[in-house]
């Protein structure tokens, strides 16, 4: 019972996801994927209600500035996002000075290892902006 409640709960912000998007220009998905270095596939996965899959909080300011989401559109999917992830909402905040960069990387075929080589990149970036006094 409470997987088909989270799945229904992911399904409720995705379909206010999809709809923001589909009101956007023509383009918005890739320019989407591209802010977040994914593949258009990623943000069909985690755009569309069709798929489980749950949108990673750290994608949610990425996708708030390249959607330009209005204040109204931001609350009513933040409070349908914090249904389905209790507690997993980022600070907003600990994003000032700080800019999106999107790098071509390679695609080892295998979703782990992708997932293993996006997080040592963040995290190498992390270390380098605590080195010059830039870190969150």
């Amino acid at each position: 019972m409470a997987r088909e409640t989270t799945e229904t709960t992911i399904a409720d912000y995705k379909t206010i996801l999809a709809a923001i998007i589909d009101m956007r220009p023509s383009g918005t998905r890739q320019r989407l994927a591209d802010a977040l270095g994914k593949h258009r596939s990623f943000v069909t996965q985690i755009t569309s209600p069709a798929y489980s899959t749950p949108l990673p909080a750290r994608h949610l300011v990425t996708i708030f500035k390249v959607c330009h989401f209005s204040p109204p559109e931001r609350d009513r999917f933040l409070k349908a996002y914090q249904a389905a992830h209790p507690g997993k909402l980022p600070d907003f905040t600990e994003q000032d000075g700080f800019r999106q960069l999107s790098l071509m990387v390679p695609d080892f075929g295998d979703d782990k290892k992708n997932r293993a080589f996006d997080d040592a990149i963040a995290e190498f970036i992390q270390k380098i902006a605590r080195l010059t006094g830039n870190s969150e």
